[in-house]
């Protein structure tokens, strides 16, 4: 077998087209001093600069490539150890790595360079990157003949505008028309929601065109105009008739998306026989969509509807047609309580929870103490919100309705927050003097390696990989 220099291949099987690849992350994953070094032998042996400081090469590792395309054999071929996903590979050790893994050609992290290996799709198997051409006039609302802002998908008919012009379109309908029409094909509508791809071609022609964009003062007046954040259904039967036979199954199963409110008048209101429902994430019951209500109806964290503030306000604890949740499930962050760490915390790593609640306990402090005291700053902006796993993360307050869902991802948060600010000395002995793992929160060893996830400080901050840079 013979050497390969850098960006060479040789061995049993060489190719044109290279399988794999090390790349460079470490000092920094751009760095031109240190080209890729290109994989297309099946046994191939590395010689490269494995430190920063010098240019000069050695020979510290073979890469076997394994039956299929999804992994790899590293052989530690150097004089020292090797760090393999920070595992420790000493010298003639091996270990199979996989499209993702982080090398350092080294015993420890300081002072080497650090490699990623990455699997190259095969070329039978490669895509070619297909050019869709648009005219922008295909990507106009009919509405206001403008490209689409915001853009929302009618069904059955399938047409597509801006939210804010079908929002006002919609509000307008259900005030003077038994249905609400399709603005260019006059079709009844029976749903409309987001369309997330559309709204990325929208992105991408406006960032081709710029003469195409609007004033912001447009943007801002239709912004203020959409009203629909998810799926709405749209209702369009007529009353029935004392003579009409009876319902079938399928209008059986339609009659179950009826809400209290459109078999009863509650509260002064009764639904229109073509209104617009939502569909409650949690229990799949129907709910009116009222847009100018001043009770919530999606959940601010994740834009999902909840039906519990709603028929909280109207005074209904349960529906006949359809179920309805209660006021618990989708309230103010203020009004909610918690007295246990949630499961999603510190990323799910049981280790970090149980030591983040025996640092609790040790302060003389429950979970509800330290939460409050935490939402208090985050109320007050004393918090960078950056890394928030939360929509809408600068617009939500102490008094913001949210699900359960985020409220435990919110109260993860305040946790992370709490942790990170603890000195030292204020953890418990048997901890204190783990070192911080390189790639902090985002670690995915910490999933899958039980050790791992123990002894190295996962409540911090990544200083290498992508989420470093």
């Amino acid at each position: 077998m013979t050497t390969a220099e850098t960006g060479q291949s040789s061995g049993s099987k060489t190719s044109d087209d290279a399988w794999a690849k090390l790349s460079v992350l470490f000092p920094f994953p751009l760095d031109t001093r240190f080209s890729d070094i290109e994989i297309k032998s099946n046994d191939m042996v590395i010689c490269s600069e494995i430190k920063p400081s010098s240019v000069e090469r050695h020979e510290w590792c073979r890469i076997t490539k394994n039956l299929g395309q999804g992994s790899a054999t590293i052989h530690n071929k150097s004089s020292d150890a090797i760090l393999v996903d920070e595992a420790v590979i000493p010298k003639d050790g091996a270990v199979d790595i996989i499209s993702g893994s982080e090398i350092v050609p080294g015993p420890e992290g300081q002072g080497y360079l650090q490699y990623r290996f990455t699997i190259m799709p095969a070329p039978e198997s490669r895509t070619q990157l297909l050019q869709i051409l648009i005219d922008p006039e295909h990507a106009k609302c009919s509405i206001c003949l403008n490209i689409w802002h915001d853009v929302v998908t009618a069904a059955p008919c399938l047409h597509n505008f801006c939210n804010g012009c079908f929002s006002e379109w919609m509000r307008r309908s259900e005030e003077k028309h038994k249905h609400v029409l399709c603005p260019q094909c006059r079709t009844t509508v029976q749903y409309v929601g987001k369309n997330h791809f559309l709204k990325n071609i929208q992105e991408d022609i406006l960032k081709v065109d710029a003469a195409l964009r609007r004033p912001a003062e447009d943007i801002a007046v239709l912004d203020s105009s959409a009203s629909i954040q998810s799926n709405l259904i749209i209702g369009s039967k007529r009353k029935r008739r004392l003579n009409m036979p009876s319902p079938t199954l399928e209008e059986r199963d339609n009659l179950r998306l009826q809400c209290p409110q459109c078999v009863a008048n509650i509260g002064s209101y009764r639904c229109e026989h073509h209104g617009a429902h939502l569909q409650c994430h949690m229990c799949q019951g129907m709910m009116p969509f009222r847009a100018n209500l001043q009770v919530p109806l999606h959940c601010k964290g994740c834009d999902r509807p909840f039906c519990g503030a709603y028929w909280s306000s109207e005074n209904v604890t349960q529906g006949v047609s359809s179920p309805v949740c209660g006021r618990e499930t989708f309230r103010p962050i203020s009004e909610r309580t918690i007295t246990r760490i949630p499961f999603i915390t510190h990323e799910m790593n049981r280790h970090e929870q149980d030591i983040t609640q025996r640092c609790i306990t040790h302060m003389g402090k429950t979970v509800p103490d330290v939460v409050a005291e935490w939402l208090r700053l985050f109320n007050n902006r004393e918090i960078d919100r950056s890394r928030m796993p939360l929509n809408h993360a600068e617009m939500i307050t102490a008094s913001t309705h949210v699900c359960n869902d985020c409220y435990d991802k919110l109260v993860g948060f305040l946790l992370y927050w709490f942790r990170i600010t603890l000195p030292r000395d204020h953890l418990p002995a048997d901890v204190g003097a783990r070192e911080d793992c390189w790639y902090g929160y985002a670690c995915r060893t910490q999933h899958h390696n039980e050790e791992h996830a123990r002894k190295r400080n996962h409540v911090c901050r990544p200083t290498r990989g992508n989420h470093h840079f």
